[in-house]
């Protein structure tokens, strides 16, 4: 089943990364590919250390896509398409397991990963395969192939009074 967590609020990545812990506890195999995402994020410790879960995200963190010339953008997009083959490869096995595609909505909408080969991974992913999508603002490629849809919307937020984010609570 496809699974799409998505909306304006903190919480998405948690809730995908909380769906790989058990589904790892129940003895299945996890990728998680993590675009947009280089700079350090605590969730990523104790997921390496787990057997069954193998993570992929950015060499380094290339800021945000707003701040970034022409050159970081294509390094990005190169980088987020090795990442999409790899993840293509693992759904494509012939073996049962969870892949999450965090952020994915963004370089997709943004034209920064190869469309046409993440259009094919969503609408022809094996019935073995659990899908999770996340990331704001879906497009309804997403949302129309999802089995579950969650929105989180933010109500209020620490970064509105101007608290900056936390290590181990929110990176």
């Amino acid at each position: 089943m496809i699974h799409c967590y998505c909306g304006d609020g903190k919480g998405k990545t948690t809730a995908a990364m909380g769906l790989a812990l058990r589904y790892c506890g129940s003895g299945g195999r996890v990728l998680i590919v993590q675009f947009l995402k280089g700079s350090e994020s605590c969730e990523i410790y104790p997921l390496q250390k787990l057997d069954n879960i193998q993570v992929l995200r950015l060499s380094r963190d290339m800021g945000f896509t707003f701040s970034m010339d022409k050159d970081t953008l294509a390094a990005c997009r190169a980088e987020h398409d090795e990442m999409l083959a790899q993840a293509c490869k693992f759904a494509f096995s012939g073996s049962p397991g969870m892949l999450i595609l965090d952020e994915v909505t963004y370089p997709y909408n943004m034209g920064l990963l190869d469309r046409t080969s993440l259009e094919k991974l969503i609408t022809s992913i094996p019935p073995d395969v659990e899908l999770v999508l996340t990331g704001r603002d879906p497009a309804p490629l997403f949302l129309d192939n999802a089995d579950y849809i969650s929105q989180i919307n933010n109500l209020k937020h620490p970064f509105d009074k101007s608290i900056p984010p936390r290590r181990g609570v929110e990176f």
